[in-house]
């Protein structure tokens, strides 16, 4: 197991999975996150496939594809075929119901599978991208060596993630931590040397800072509307949510980006 993953008393890398996958695909999450559950939202998605060259004809595999929103846009925006693999059985059957509600169902599907053990052929996809999620996954040499598998040759890479300097705060480790993909978020230097390691080429790295303070705001304001909605009764939320909890891990990442300590990043690369 992964050293990181057993100090924060994670049982192991399964219960992790399961932890992140029930709370991704709960009403908590949309009411919270949003149908985009990442900074720069589906702007900034697009600017993704946009930098990774998408294109009609090409065939995009989206890991942690959540809800589908971005694979559902990127193939509005680019018409490219687009395969989305998440960990969460609840949110295949959300994402393949939006894909069809949204005329594309033809271009995407979904499917169930682990980042670090995709269920796709060798050399069968020109593109992945995964957004916000690589920092989550216990096993990132093995999740960016899969990447690598399913490309083919020349295939591209689109990355985005949270990214940190220093040590990370006390009020930011723990399992709540890491389904906010906070507490094992990694220096962009790490995730290029992942990507490198797993012997593909990195082209391009860019700051999108700004992004992650923008989504930082707006989630603490969104706990504030949820607790009252919960009171209310108008929504309902996993049992094991404490709002308390979730408001000082909001606080605390707010102050973390406003030092400077987290940011946000694109990356992407290429498979010889």
């Amino acid at each position: 197991m992964d050293s990181k993953v057993d100090a924060l008393g994670v049982a192991d890398t399964t219960e992790l999975k399961s932890c992140c996958a029930t709370v991704y695909q709960s009403e908590w999450a949309r009411v919270i996150l949003g149908d985009s559950f990442h900074p720069g939202g589906l702007a900034l998605t697009e600017h993704l496939g946009a930098t990774i060259g998408l294109a009609p004809g090409q065939r995009l595999l989206d890991v942690a594809s959540g809800q589908g929103a971005s694979a559902i846009r990127l193939a509005e925006r680019f018409g490219c075929t687009i395969v989305g693999v998440d960990y969460g059985d609840e949110s295949v059957r959300n994402a393949t119901a939006a894909a069809t509600a949204a005329g594309v169902g033809q271009l995407v599907t979904f499917q169930q599978g682990d980042a670090e053990r995709l269920p796709v052929a060798d050399g069968s996809f020109d593109a992945v991208i995964c957004e916000c999620a690589f920092c989550t996954f216990p096993d990132k040499p093995t999740a960016a060596s899969e990447f690598m598998r399913v490309l083919k040759p020349g295939g591209r890479v689109g990355l985005s993630d949270l990214t940190r300097s220093g040590a990370i705060p006390t009020d930011l480790q723990g399992l709540l931590a890491w389904i906010a993909c906070i507490a094992d978020a990694q220096p962009l230097d790490e995730y290029a040397r992942y990507l490198r390691e797993a012997g593909l080429t990195v082209n391009l790295v860019e700051a999108h800072d700004d992004a992650l303070a923008a989504m930082v705001r707006e989630i603490q304001g969104k706990l504030l509307g949820a607790e009252i909605m919960v009171k209310l009764k108008k929504i309902d939320l996993p049992p094991t949510v404490d709002f308390d909890q979730a408001k000082r891990m909001a606080r605390a990442a707010a102050e973390a980006v406003q030092a400077k300590h987290f940011g946000y990043a694109v990356l992407t690369a290429t498979k010889p």
